[in-house]
């Protein structure tokens, strides 16, 4: 067979010869002495640093300068806890072994000029990380006499200049604030004697006095009848740095040698007039970029919608002695540098795991308590002597548990924590025990309902990965306390979370016969599944029933199957049977979903083969879009609901592709969840007057960030629509020119203006999915706000809102009824509804404030006053 010359492809297995034989791969110099710089200390810090100098030295004749300080600038920035180690070595370049050519101040000085240049590029680009760990390095340059102290004190204030800026955000002045008391921190005890450390110091903490009203709203643990904020359990990160500043600057800076690794002093001074301190020019901070796209609500606002930065608060689960308090020097220092490592290296979980563990190597001797059986454990190093695995998982789950969402994924931080346990599970699975058995007992504690959420899925998936054994014996005499008490409600959510990670038999068997019993309310004693009401043939409606199910499993079309309803509608009218359209749209939305029950690929082809049948059902025609029959939609979703009430992760997902085909809107679901979700969410047979769980959050979070991401969608499909009508206009405007130029009579006037038909259909529709977003969100605020603060006339009263909101109540809450638990935690999915959707609800702040507040204008109850301060406080209007 021939093949027309071509190489034939096929043929012989490549053996090990074969690869061999390839050619290797060689480094050139710029890249050999980049990876040395990056590589150094990971064997023996001490030991590298004069080869480390000398190969610097020689291979600068061929590598570029700026190449070089581009290694040390990406090795400040992605490896912090470094950074005391790569000063050494700069201040070892001024003054290395005699090498025949060198000139070593000329390399160092031109190095730092390099450096200054990146760091520039960084302000540029508002990169705050690498801005922060920059000063960290410029301040330890500082306290090594490389850089003048004047210089660095004159950086700092450049960065405390921003809390002065005219309507700064939270967020930007929370990280220059942070560059300012970190760099201040380390290059203390150089510059404590200039009059600009006390007036950045008083910066700080005044700028952190003014953000206690956002504090409130974000705190860990709430004291809903007071507004006093818990520090007790919890670090805000800003308050950490001020509190720190404050003990360095109490005791003259003396406690920050301590805090921060050295290994520069033993070096000698530079000799000034040989090596003149580096002179950091002046800096100006660039201002905040605000994007403009031009797009308003209908409250004439823009509707790009920033992200809201908070107050960063971190649960503190262990005594002081035993993990760094961050109000210190050294505390702070500390769990600094393990958020950093956490946050840089989210990249590689596993090389992430081993730095964590390896942090006792990068810190002062006597920070962490040796390792049992190291020579340093018999005779250890007077200091705090911390434990490593609990302070690195308190940092871990600190940050998972940041209100209103952490800055990193749920996953991620999990994934984290697994691959610690792997790395050393002798040591880190105790500390993992301690910290769910913390969290645990602080459940009714004040514990905020969003991290209670965030724990009991932590739990569950952490369980996972290690066979789901727990000693949940210790808990067992938790089941005497109420159904609805926070303890009993983790124990529901954490096994239910189990329960879709692996299935019901396994995890009912991890549990004592305690907890298996049905009347304790942690385990269903029936399997997830789907609940058919007509599957019995005894029942009533069964043979109707049986005949659209073959209609459905023969994938009759959708007109066939409206037209056999017709006839069934007039069964049930001859045989006497009332409410016949709601009996019909149980009949038929129970079996389009125990057709689409065997998987996901079953639901989604059955509800788009029969999209034409549900909106029929919904009020609309075959062919017409969505109805606006409310009453239809919200008894679609309450069959839907009871169909899979014994699945509730398959209510979410059903109501979700019920909103994506529109057969439902966001403000249907939210309407929903306040009627009637306690019914469906309920599993301990005692549902109170008032009872919105995680389960209906979950329900109510999805409706509006399905309305949130719609408009988004649509807000940048006109902003497209818009930029290419733009460049439209303007080459017709070049041509008018062109031809302006050959005939000098032609109208000068712009030629009219042609509407893009596109453009027009786009903006109609942003400003229709613009009112059904404000729409989900007037509903939510009005269905907090009825069943918290309910009017005097109303007929559903709520006395419980009002109870949990007295302080001599909460300190009895042992003694609580299942009416007063759900009303705290319906309170707290108050306040978290307003700070994560915070955003989007100033751009409706006038509408949402008039019709949900406005009848209460006369009433004063501390309901309604906490009502209203939450929702100032999220809005922005009580600063």
């Amino acid at each position: 067979m021939s093949y027309g010359g071509r190489p034939h492809r096929g043929g012989r297995r490549r053996n090990r010869d074969d690869y061999d034989s390839r050619p290797q791969v060689v480094e050139s110099p710029e890249q050999k002495l980049k990876s040395a710089i990056w590589k150094l200390g990971e064997v023996d810090v001490v030991k590298e640093l004069l080869p480390l100098v000398n190969l610097i030295h020689l291979e600068s004749k061929v590598v570029q300068l700026s190449s070089i300080a581009e290694a040390f600038r990406i090795a400040v920035t992605e490896q912090p806890y470094k950074i005391p180690h790569y000063v050494s070595l700069l201040r070892l370049l001024y003054d290395p072994p005699e090498i025949e050519g060198a000139e070593p101040s000329q390399l160092a000085r031109q190095l730092l000029d390099e450096f200054w240049k990146g760091f520039q590029g960084y302000l540029d680009q508002n990169l705050w990380r690498e801005l922060r760990l920059c000063i960290h390095f410029f301040a330890h340059l500082a306290v090594a006499k490389i850089v003048s102290a004047h210089s660095i004190v004159k950086l700092l204030s450049s960065f405390i200049a921003v809390l002065d800026e005219f309507g700064v955000s939270h967020g930007r002045a929370k990280k220059a604030a942070l560059c300012a008391a970190e760099g201040l921190l380390i290059a203390g005890p150089v510059v404590k004697d200039s009059p600009e450390v006390s007036e950045i110091i008083n910066a700080i903490h005044a700028y952190n006095d003014m953000a206690l009203s956002q504090k409130w709203l974000v705190q860990p643990f709430v004291l809903l009848h007071s507004d006093q904020i818990l520090l007790e359990h919890a670090d805000e990160i800003l308050t950490s740095a001020v509190d720190a500043l404050k003990a360095a600057q109490g005791s003259d800076f003396k406690d920050t040698f301590d805090s921060f690794p050295r290994p520069y002093a033993g070096h000698p001074e530079l000799d000034p007039s040989q090596h003149p301190p580096f002179e950091i020019p002046d800096v100006l901070v660039p201002p905040e970029v605000i994007e403009v796209d031009g797009l308003e609500t209908e409250e004439g606002e823009d509707a790009h919608v920033k992200k809201e930065e908070w107050p960063e608060y971190f649960v503190h689960l262990f005594d002081d002695d035993i993990t760094p308090s961050p109000k210190t020097c050294l505390g702070y220092a500390v769990r600094s540098a393990l958020l950093d490592i956490t946050d840089i290296f989210e990249v590689n979980r596993k090389e992430c795991a081993r730095l964590l563990m390896e942090c006792p190597k990068w810190t002062s001797p006597g920070t962490f308590k040796p390792r049992p059986g190291s020579p340093e454990s018999e005779d250890p190093t007077p200091g705090p002597n911390w434990q490593l695995e609990s302070s690195v998982i308190e940092t871990i789950l600190g940050s998972l548990f940041v209100l209103p969402e952490s800055s990193r994924k749920s996953v991620y931080h999990i994934s984290l924590i697994t691959e610690l346990c792997k790395l050393s599970p002798t040591t880190i699975g105790p500390a993992v025990g301690k910290s769910i058995r913390k969290l645990y007992s602080s459940l009714a504690d004040g514990l905020d309902v969003e991290i209670a959420r965030r724990f009991a899925e932590w739990f569950a998936v952490h369980m996972s990965n290690f066979g789901f054994q727990w000693v949940w014996k210790e808990w067992i005499s938790d089941l005497s306390l109420d159904t609805q008490h926070p303890r009993r409600a983790f124990m529901r959510r954490a096994v239910e979370f189990e329960i879709r990670l692996a299935y019901h038999d396994r995890i009912a068997k991890t549990l004592p016969p305690q907890m298996q019993d049905a009347n304790a309310f942690v385990i269903s004693d029936q399997a997830p599944g789907p609940k058919f009401d007509y599957d019995d043939p005894e029942h009533v409606h069964h043979d109707a029933a049986q005949s659209i199910l073959n209609l459905f499993r023969g994938r009759a079309k959708a007109e066939d199957v409206v037209a056999h309803l017709d006839t069934l509608k007039s069964t049930l009218e001859t045989s006497g049977t009332i409410n016949i359209d709601s009996t019909v749209r149980s009949i038929v939305v129970q079996s389009l979903l125990h057709v689409g029950s065997r998987s996901f690929s079953h639901l989604l082809n059955a509800i788009e083969r029969y999209l034409p049948l549900l909106r029929n059902l919904t009020g609309g025609s075959l062919t017409s879009g969505p109805s606006s029959n409310a009453e239809a939609k919200v008894e679609i979703l309450t069959i839907a609901a009871s169909f899979w009430k014994l699945n509730r992760q398959m209510v979410t997902i059903v109501f979700d592709k019920l909103m994506q085909y529109q057969i439902v809107d966001p403000t249907d679901i939210v309407s929903w969840t306040f009627i009637n979700g306690s019914d469906i969410a309920d599993t301990t047979g005692s549902v109170g007057p008032l009872s919105l769980s995680a389960f209906e959050w979950d329900l109510m979070r999805a409706a509006l960030d399905k309305a949130n991401g719609r408009v988004m969608i649509a807000r940048r499909k006109v902003a497209a629509l818009r930029k290419e009508d733009d460049e439209t206009r303007a080459k017709a405007k070049a041509r008018v020119g062109e031809s302006m130029e050959v005939d000098a009579d032609a109208n000068l006037d712009e030629p009219p203006a042609t509407e893009n038909p596109a453009l027009a259909t786009a903006l109609k529709a942003f400003a229709s999915l613009t009112r059904e977003q404000k729409a989900a969100f007037s509903r939510t605020l009005e269905g907090f706000v009825a069943s918290l603060a309910p009017l005097p006339s109303a007929t559903n009263q709520n006395p419980s809102a009002q109870l949990v909101l007295d302080a001599a109540e909460w300190k009895n809450r042992s003694s609580w009824d299942k009416d007063r638990w759900n009303a705290w935690e319906t309170w707290g999915w108050y306040r978290h509804f307003c700070r994560t959707y915070a955003p989007y609800l100033r751009n409706y702040t006038t509408t949402l404030s008039t019709i949900s507040f406005s009848r209460y204008e006369d009433i004063k109850t501390p309901a309604v006053d906490i009502l209203k301060k939450t929702w100032n406080v999220a809005t922005g209007q009580d600063a």
